[in-house]
């Protein structure tokens, strides 16, 4: 995996938690430094942790992965990429669950927004080594972490209005990287 495939995939996996941070800070009626750190290390922490153990389970299967590790990745990025899309192009608005930065509303959003980042995990096995998971998650964090604070900025100026284009960009962004990495396992490079 190159930086540009880790950079993308770190956007892409950022965008429901940039979402609903929009939500966040259209609900809030501070927002501040205070909140948007509060929320982008609530989302970028979890956003980074579920790829990491993702990765590790599946580390122990490794070697029978190997020989289709490259179809795991693509069906997973693309089922991921599709509920996202599915979601930007619904009317429904459940994931807009008001301002309170309470640590139990907080840790429900953040798992709830970090789930596909598990799978994105499972999906990095056989493109990076036990060390470069280091980089990868830490740039999902990093990536996650400011476009949540951006995304609480964002909400208390514009409101809603681009929620479901993030989730959308979001979900493009991981099928195009699920097919980049289905053609590269197949000898095809596309990056």
């Amino acid at each position: 995996m190159n930086l540009f495939e880790i950079i993308a995939l770190g956007i892409g996996l950022s965008m429901d938690a940039f979402a609903v941070s929009i939500c966040k800070g259209l609900a809030m009626n501070k927002t501040g430094l205070k909140q948007c750190s509060i929320v982008g290390s609530w989302f970028g922490f979890f956003q980074a942790l579920m790829p990491f153990i993702g990765f590790n389970l599946v580390m122990f299967f490794s070697d029978f992965i190997e020989k289709f590790d490259h179809w795991v990745s693509f069906i997973l990025l693309f089922i991921i990429g599709a509920n996202m899309i599915k979601e930007a192009l619904s009317k429904d608005d459940e994931n807009c669950t008001g301002g309170s930065l309470a640590f139990r509303v907080m840790l429900t959003m953040a798992i709830a927004t970090s789930i596909d980042a598990l799978a994105a995990g499972v999906a990095l096995v056989g493109r990076v080594d036990s060390i470069k998971i280091y980089l990868v998650v830490g740039v999902i964090g990093v990536t996650t972490f400011l476009l949540s604070g951006l995304g609480v900025k964002i909400g208390s100026i514009f409101g809603a209005k681009y929620k479901s284009k993030a989730e959308f960009t979001g979900g493009a962004i991981l099928i195009v990287l699920g097919l980049n990495f289905l053609l590269d396992g197949l000898g095809i490079n596309l990056f």
